[in-house]
């Protein structure tokens, strides 16, 4: 059961919050199993109809994401199912992570992102990249390279504002 309420504390004022990550989290706990697919396929249509269609929120349930997801204003947040999302990280909306398209037509792969990352509203994280711990990521940003741990990083292209000294995280 607690696995259903991991994100629950973390959207303490935010009922569509909590509504969408126990949906989410539901959803990919029926993912695990055939069985429990076929069982609870009227759950997957209602959580792809209320969640991606109603609320504007693409969370796949085969999305892998740790504990304590926080989501902002969550309306036109487009996450792709590859990407890897660590643990207490924050969302805000209209966020697109996800593949690029190559050159040569193929997709990459999908976006890491660290533990305790904060991601602004209109971000864009695209590409075979990593987003380290402990980094901030401001609104409007366009991340197509790599972050290292502990950075603060804005604009379009990203750039990094300001290395954070690990001190202070301790």
């Amino acid at each position: 059961m607690s696995y259903l309420f991991q994100d629950w504390q973390s959207n303490r004022r935010n009922f569509k919050g909590r509504l969408v990550l126990f949906m989410f989290r539901l959803a990919s706990l029926i993912n695990r199993s055939m069985i429990a697919k076929v069982i609870f396929i009227l759950y997957l249509l209602f959580y792809r109809y209320a969640v991606e269609w109603c609320w504007c929120i693409e969370l796949p349930r085969k999305l892998k994401v740790g504990k304590g997801l926080m989501l902002f204003h969550g309306q036109a947040l487009v996450i792709n199912q590859g990407v890897i999302i660590g643990e207490n990280c924050t969302l805000r909306n209209s966020t697109t992570i996800g593949h690029k398209k190559q050159a040569d037509g193929t997709f990459s792969p999908c976006p890491r992102i660290g533990n305790n990352v904060d991601i602004g509203a209109n971000v864009v994280i695209i590409g075979d990249i990593e987003i380290g711990d402990n980094v901030i990521i401001g609104a409007g940003t366009v991340v197509t390279k790599s972050v290292p741990a502990n950075s603060v990083v804005v604009g379009n292209p990203a750039r990094i504002l300001e290395k954070k000294d690990t001190a202070e995280n301790i």
